[in-house]
């Protein structure tokens, strides 16, 4: 039987079904949802990603996008990354703003992004959220995706009944969302405006939406244990972590500012450049906005090596990535396998990072090796090749009116050493990497916080003396 382009994107939604169904076969009880590495997880993002990512995607009944990009966010929320199920939650709600399955799991991801964070004003505010959503699959005009629904209705009003119960949500009614300055001049304005809107600050409240009390880069750690000898030298690790970040996002900006602005800027001026007739683009605007991508992406190995620190991973410093943080083995004849110290360990948001770094990750170790790299968003796609180029090699940047179209082998000007851009591609993978190394930041405070709570439920009766530092002005 022949299946046409859109019939495969369906059948992509319908593996993915099915490999739903044999994870939670395998796993029911407690101590093997907690696995780590579980292929059947692999296997249903790979054929989600590979439907919502296909050009005939848009060619799909809303309501069948809808089931995809749900079923999508249900899995990364799963695996302990809410902040891009968020994503895809939302877009199903903008093709169909009633669609329950969407509304519902919004309200279950916020609860669960909720607990996991330190700061109990967040909390509170992002509660109020979940309750919203939860409570909203009863309102009249909800849309379900299955006639036997009643059950997990049910179950989602019963969450919202729970956090009513538990939390005081008439606090989150004296709180103002927009009454809060964005800055005194039109261009910082400008700034923190594309910000909110782009989801860049370090506030879980950005993951609400594009709201003023939102733009302020107030994540940091948790409260932490440590010994009254030692220096306070994870707060000055995550201090310099969020400078580095905050920097690339205000860069990255002034980039695609000045870019659409058309002003050559005067450090350009004079500038002997040779045009090679495939419309290339020198500026001080490109450049910049490459060096938001290298300083995003460059976060991850630093929090690899935070994370060696933090956990005593004990790794080589030359040894340590993104990648090679969470497994051990792979020499002297030794199989590569996750370390012990992070099997079935229950921090979500730890579990999040390692399911983040295999985003990273483009080739398998074999042919048959399934690997999430490949199946990412389309202008998340070969992020780590654009980072070697960028770093090690040869990245040529277009102007936006140039495409692959006008490419040719046999060409004097197809430039083979180069990888290729166009201006509006380069913003948008390094819109998309900022994203990623935000969500890396958060899941890395979340984690922390999740990991100082089962330490101290070890050790009830250690006593502590508390300490607290000024803030850096």
């Amino acid at each position: 039987m022949h299946l046409d382009a859109v019939q495969l994107v369906e059948l992509d939604y319908f593996r993915a079904n099915a490999w739903s169904v044999i994870r939670q076969a395998k796993h029911r009880d407690e101590s093997t949802v907690w696995e780590w590495d579980q292929p059947e997880i692999v296997n249903e993002i790979l054929c989600l990603r590979s439907a919502v990512r296909a050009a005939e995607f848009s060619s799909l009944d809303a309501f069948r996008q809808c089931q995809m990009l749900v079923n999508l966010g249900n899995i990364l929320n799963h695996i302990g990354r809410p902040i891009e199920a968020m994503e895809y939650w939302n877009r199903a709600l903008r093709l169909i703003p009633k669609f329950a399955m969407a509304l519902g799991n919004l309200g279950f991801g916020l609860e669960i992004y909720a607990k996991y964070l330190y700061d109990q004003g967040h909390q509170v505010v992002i509660l109020k959220e979940a309750y919203g959503f939860l409570r909203s699959v009863s309102e009249p005009g909800a849309i379900w995706d299955s006639e036997d629904y009643q059950v997990i209705a049910e179950s989602m009003l019963n969450k919202a009944e729970d956090i009513e119960a538990h939390v005081d949500l008439s606090r989150v009614e004296r709180i103002s969302f927009y009454k809060h300055s964005l800055g005194r001049s039109e261009s910082e304005r400008s700034y923190r405006s594309w910000a909110l809107d782009n989801g860049l600050f370090l506030s879980p409240l950005n993951d609400l939406g594009a709201y003023p009390i939102a733009s302020h880069d107030v994540l940091h750690l948790p409260e932490m244990v440590r010994p009254v000898s030692e220096p306070p030298h994870y707060i000055g690790f995550f201090n310099q972590l969020k400078q580095e970040y905050v920097t690339a996002r205000f860069l990255c900006w002034q980039g695609i500012t000045a870019a659409e602005s058309y002003k050559k800027h005067y450090s350009d001026k004079d500038v002997l450049l040779l045009d090679t007739l495939d419309y290339p683009v020198y500026s001080r605007a490109a450049e910049e906005v490459k060096v938001a991508f290298r300083i995003a992406y460059s976060l991850f190995d630093k929090i690899a090596y935070f994370i060696n620190e933090y956990w005593s991973l004990g790794m080589q410093e030359r040894s340590i990535n993104f990648q090679s943080i969470w497994f051990e083995g792979g020499t002297k004849g030794k199989p590569k396998r996750l370390r012990v110290k992070f099997q079935g360990r229950q921090n979500l948001p730890l579990r999040g990072l390692y399911w983040l770094s295999k985003d990273f990750v483009e080739s398998g170790r074999d042919a048959d090796s399934p690997v999430l790299g490949e199946t990412m968003e389309p202008d998340a796609y070969n992020l780590r090749s654009i980072r070697n180029h960028l770093e090690h090699k040869y990245l040529k940047v277009h102007d936006d009116m140039w495409s692959f179209t006008d490419r040719s082998s046999a060409s004097m000007f197809d430039d083979q050493w180069a990888t290729h851009l166009s201006m509006q591609e380069l913003q948008q993978k390094t819109l998309r990497i900022l994203k990623i190394a935000r969500c890396g930041l958060t899941y890395l405070s979340l984690a922390v916080h999740r990991e100082e709570s089962l330490r101290r439920s070890q050790t009830p009766d250690e006593i502590t003396v508390p300490m607290s530092l000024p803030r850096w002005e």
